[in-house]
């Protein structure tokens, strides 16, 4: 009875500590268990997951999406089939609302996974009208959306209307910079201009009603300053003047996407092992966009085995510059085909074996781009 009246008047939380402390073992197991989820329980549980995973999956197939398309989908991101199958559902139906199909989608989860993770569905009327307006064309606001599919989430006033005007501004007009949009996924996020950047591109020299104009200003509009630094200081390494490298740029402005590591690599192989001047780059910018490996180097191979061969040759006496900015066929047909039968089978073999010699360790080469390359 004193026990009784003694527990009465405790608090919950010591009359609890008081009878687990005095419980047998056996009877403080049963109790924590109880506390928690029992196996059946677990099971709901378990089989509520994987009833989720196979939702989400058949949302995608009700979609348009066939397995191998679904596969891809979920390889780049696997949390999308623990996704809420009608929140995935509704903004797969705004996606159509787009002119976006399964194969677009694809496209877009492979270089943005997390895609559908994001507020695509918060002022969605607001935004799609807004880009209707801007592109004026379903076809070609299809193709930038595929390109980036961002644009359904930018503030198109905070984000895309200040750049927009920014371009217009330095001349690029509006349909230029739509046009852009497609071809620069990352046209509208990472656009800055300063005084360092304008100077670059005065120094071009290309006036506003250059086609080349609009592709100088943006890639000089998305790229760091250090980079375009450290680009033109590559090639002042070569002997360029200052004045040689915008004219460059000028003529072909896709020398500034090339990383210094494959303008180093053309560089030296036409100045070294084909003889070449450099300012001859000047006047054949192909030259830098070549692949050395599978071009250059099997093709100047060609030509020096076809002079080593001391006959009478029908071949065209081609500068080395036109040799390799022909197409492969045209090739072939102007420097194989032209001699016998089995001097044409000798040299089409040495040249295949030549094409297939990769570049030392280039198996091994840990830098694997996945996406966007911008």
């Amino acid at each position: 009875m004193k026990c009784t009246l003694m527990l009465r008047l405790l608090p919950s939380v010591s009359r609890r500590f008081l009878l687990f402390s005095t419980a047998k073992p056996s009877q403080v197991f049963i109790s924590t268990t109880c506390s928690t989820q029992c196996p059946a329980q677990v099971k709901d549980a378990a089989k509520s997951t994987t009833d989720q995973s196979t939702d989400a999956v058949q949302v995608f197939r009700e979609w348009g999406c066939n397995d191998d398309d679904v596969a891809k989908i979920l390889g780049r991101n696997p949390h999308l089939s623990n996704s809420d199958a009608a929140l995935l559902q509704s903004k797969l139906a705004l996606l159509s609302r787009c002119g976006l199909n399964a194969p677009d989608l694809v496209r877009i989860i492979n270089c943005r996974p997390r895609f559908l993770s994001s507020r695509v569905n918060r002022y969605f009327n607001e935004r799609l009208a807004y880009l209707n307006s801007l592109f004026e064309s379903k076809a070609l606001l299809k193709r930038a959306l595929v390109t980036n599919p961002s644009l359904l989430i930018y503030d198109f006033d905070k984000t895309i209307k200040p750049v927009l005007a920014q371009y217009e501004e330095l001349g690029v007009s509006k349909e230029d910079f739509l046009f852009m949009t497609c071809s620069r996924p990352t046209l509208i996020s990472r656009t800055s201009f300063d005084e360092e950047k304008l100077e670059y591109i005065r120094k071009t020299g290309l006036s506003k009603d250059s086609k080349r104009y609009k592709y100088v200003v943006s890639i000089i509009g998305i790229s760091r300053l250090e980079t375009i630094r450290e680009k033109i200081a590559n090639f002042a390494k070569f002997g360029f003047s200052d004045e040689e490298i915008f004219e460059l740029i000028g003529r072909s402005p896709f020398v500034l996407t090339l990383s210094i590591e494959k303008v180093q690599r053309n560089m030296t192989f036409v100045l070294g092992t084909i003889n070449l001047e450099a300012k001859i780059v000047l006047r054949n910018p192909h030259l830098l966009f070549c692949n050395l490996d599978t071009r250059m180097k099997p093709r100047a191979l060609l030509m020096r085995k076809i002079e080593d061969m001391d006959s009478k040759s029908k071949c065209p006496q081609t500068s080395m510059a036109t040799v390799l900015r022909m197409r492969e066929k045209r090739f072939i047909r102007a420097f194989i085909e032209c001699h016998s039968k089995e001097v044409a089978d000798e040299l089409l073999e040495f040249y295949m074996k030549a094409k297939e010699v990769k570049r030392l360790a280039d198996s091994s080469r840990k830098c694997v781009r996945v996406g966007f390359p911008f």
